[in-house]
């Protein structure tokens, strides 16, 4: 019988043929298989060892210095690290206990034919890096400034990698990987960016990531300084500032740290008599057009200072306007009432306190010029309307003369008049009047 092995530790056995060129046949023995094992030093190992089709051959597992752990059942080495977890025909499976740096190596799994047939199991141990260390070049930061921070991962295998965030954003540091001479890895990671207001408070996290353990980070805050952001509020009045109304402004001034510093100030004049400042509120009795112009508030912290302006503007006094009465003018025959012309006598709509600076939000007046002409276009047509119904009049008014006088200044009556007058009613017919 003529043995053949090949490169899968598969055995092909084939059979002298009785007559010549008898066809070979080949049988498929054992397939011996194990799977490479990576650990946490301190933990559990389990070392597999499979045989499929076994035909009762001896299976035992070797250590790297191939010296026998488990023979079939039986456990030579004197390491009572190594326990046996399952035995039989087809597995020998072994378990080692408290894994250290010292046991990584290749493990064979062994199987006795004729030739042996041997698998390879590599036990790879990880060993997690120390708690990462996050370190900042400056404790403070002043806004536009850039910060510098470090996070250092040591004593790990297989080298770990470094990721950082701030906030909920990812940013790319730079890392340097150096191995130890127990063949360990330290990994630095340093990041470097520019500082605004909006990071102060801002945790900023240092992530490591390593086979042999899950979020692993180290956290800090950002503390970043800034000069203060100031902004005037107006506690009253709700609109326009008017003459005689009492005005009250706040200045309300954030930044880090505290503004220990508040003042107030006239732009290009002094403050009134009647002003009085109370910490950072401006309060001003009387208002009267003096007053206006810019009023500043300041505000001062060790970073730098700050300061917002208002623009007074004050306005007349509210007054009334009164409502135009109408009038009815009665026409013998006609009565005619021209139409009313009123005026809107309700105060006009302010605009809002923050609109009413100087040269802006003038208060609507009643505009008199229109009310003026409307009345002048009335009496001009009630004037109109006069004319016209007196000529109107006149017309159908006079004294009218008939032929029916005519010879009454020679006749000595009545009837002697009629007779003498020129042609008398004989010509009644000739002659006619129409009137029209």
């Amino acid at each position: 019988m003529e043995l053949i092995a090949n490169t899968n530790a598969s055995l092909f056995f084939s059979l002298p043929s009785p007559y010549t060129g008898a066809a070979q046949y080949p049988v498929q023995s054992q397939n011996l298989v194990t799977d490479n094992v990576a650990v946490v030093e301190g933990e559990v190992a389990v070392i597999s060892c499979r045989v499929k089709n076994n035909d009762d051959s001896v299976i035992q597992l070797l250590n790297p210095n191939r010296q026998t752990i488990y023979f079939r059942d039986v456990r030579p080495l004197k390491d009572a690290r190594f326990q046996l977890v399952n035995f039989s025909d087809n597995e020998l499976r072994v378990s080692l206990s408290n894994v250290s740096l010292s046991d990584e190596g290749r493990y064979v799994c062994q199987l006795y034919t004729d030739p042996p047939q041997e698998a390879y199991a590599d036990i790879t141990v990880l060993i997690p890096p120390g708690n990462p260390i996050i370190e900042s070049r400056e404790g403070q930061v002043i806004e536009g400034n850039e910060t510098e921070m470090t996070c250092t991962a040591m004593g790990s295998k297989p080298a770990a990698t470094i990721r950082w965030m701030k906030g909920d954003k990812e940013l790319q540091g730079m890392s340097k990987v150096e191995e130890t001479y127990d063949h360990m890895f330290t990994v630095t990671s340093q990041l470097r960016f520019i500082v605004t207001k909006e990071d102060d408070s801002v945790p900023v996290v240092c992530i490591v990531d390593h086979p042999a353990v899950k979020d692993f980070q180290a956290l800090t805050y950002l503390v970043v300084h800034y000069k203060p952001e100031v902004k005037i509020i107006v506690e009253f009045p709700d609109g326009l500032p008017r003459e005689g109304q009492n005005m009250e402004l706040s200045c309300q001034a954030k930044g880090k740290p505290h503004p220990q510093q508040i003042s107030w100030v006239k732009v290009d004049d002094d403050l009134p008599s009647h002003a009085l400042i109370n910490g950072a509120d401006l309060y001003i009795e009387n208002l009267n057009k003096t007053y206006n112009g810019t009023y500043r508030c300041f505000a001062a912290n060790s970073v730098g200072e700050s300061y917002d302006d208002y623009i007074l503007y004050v306005y007349d006094a509210p007054t009334t306007t009164p409502k135009p009465t109408t009038a009815t003018t009665t026409i013998p025959t006609t009565t005619i009432s021209p139409p009313e012309a009123t005026a809107d006598t309700t105060p006009s709509a302010e605009p809002a306190a923050h609109d009413s600076r100087a040269g802006e939000g003038a208060p609507r007046a009643v505009d008199h010029a229109v009310i003026g002409g409307v009345v002048a276009v009335v009496v001009f047509a009630m004037l109109c309307l006069l004319i016209i119904l007196g000529r109107y009049f006149a017309r159908h008014k006079g004294t009218y003369f008939t032929h029916e006088a005519k010879g009454a200044d020679d006749a000595a009556d009545a009837d002697t008049a009629i007779i003498n007058a020129e042609g008398g009613h004989n010509n009644s017919d000739e002659k006619k009047e129409y009137y029209i």
